[in-house]
């Protein structure tokens, strides 16, 4: 894989690859609203994906991470600046442009799965080969194929409901393959999922880049799955921030800034937190949380 440096500009953080990119965006915002009730979700962000690499994106809540996903995606138009998929400015494309675009390039991977409760694992798989233009059979046998290679070979024909949450997730993920993407997009794909199983899966999904050269794009508060990423962004008030000597929050490991925490001392020694719930459950039983 080519070498990955990531640089400081006017307050961004940017990404520079050696090889061709698979995705590009370039100074790229978001806004909802105008004049007092304006609201910037994303905030001139440049941010560059090169083929096989995992990208994890991570943030507190209202940091502006799924509205950045939505937008790589073309799920949503960003209101200035431009995002290019292998040379081509994707953001510019009319709307009728866009379905083929996350069809045949993209894979999506939800939070709550999304499958289809009326049918099967295989089906639920290859009705998305047949939106591409994939006969039937051929289809069936695709996704059959694919669900074998994720360990799901005994569970073709089972609808959602007889499921565990790591066979959904499994199926969602051979539901993004099945049209071989480009990319895919993974919004807090663990959030359903034990910290056992939700590792796992991303560690499946890792091997999958890796082994595919397809790049992986992942939003999510889950500090247990960073080992699985190639880069770690943290996102704060629509823009990219250096992580580096932001306190940990010790009840739920989130990183915090210090001028944003809620701050609590034990012991003589600060302690910072994402939360009030966070806190309060820390000065519940310090002792435990401080010796993390």
């Amino acid at each position: 894989m080519s070498a990955i440096v990531d640089t400081r500009i006017d307050g961004r953080t940017e990404a520079t690859v050696a090889a061709p990119a698979t995705l590009q965006v370039s100074n790229v915002s978001k806004r909802y609203g105008a004049g007092e009730t304006e609201v910037i979700a994303v905030n001139n962000v440049s941010l560059t994906v090169a083929p096989g690499e995992v990208v994890l994106i991570m943030g507190p809540s209202g940091s502006g991470k799924t509205t950045l996903l939505l937008m790589l995606g073309a799920l949503l138009k960003p209101t200035t600046g431009t995002i290019t998929l292998n040379g081509e400015v994707i953001s510019a494309l009319k709307e009728n442009r866009l379905p083929n675009i996350r069809l045949r390039h993209f894979g999506f991977v939800f939070q709550d799965f999304n499958l289809l409760a009326a049918l099967t694992a295989q089906e639920n798989v290859a009705i998305v080969a047949t939106l591409a233009g994939m006969k039937n059979g051929a289809a069936r046998q695709k996704a059959s194929t694919l669900l074998g290679e994720l360990g799901l070979g005994q569970r073709l024909d089972f609808l959602p409901e007889k499921l565990s949450g790591g066979e959904k997730q499994r199926v969602a993920l051979a539901r993004a393959l099945v049209n071989d993407p480009m990319l895919i997009f993974a919004d807090e794909p663990t959030a359903n999922l034990d910290s056992k199983t939700g590792h796992e899966t991303m560690r499946l999904l890792q091997h999958i880049a890796k082994e595919q050269g397809r790049s992986v794009v992942i939003v999510s508060h889950d500090q247990r799955i960073k080992d699985i990423a190639d880069r770690v962004l943290w996102l704060e008030d629509g823009q990219f921030k250096d992580m580096v000597e932001m306190p940990v929050d010790p009840v739920c490991a989130m990183p915090v800034e210090r001028g944003k925490a809620i701050e609590a001392q034990w012991n003589g020694k600060p302690y910072y937190f994402c939360a009030q719930g966070c806190r309060d459950e820390f000065m519940t039983e310090p002792a435990r949380f401080a010796a993390k």
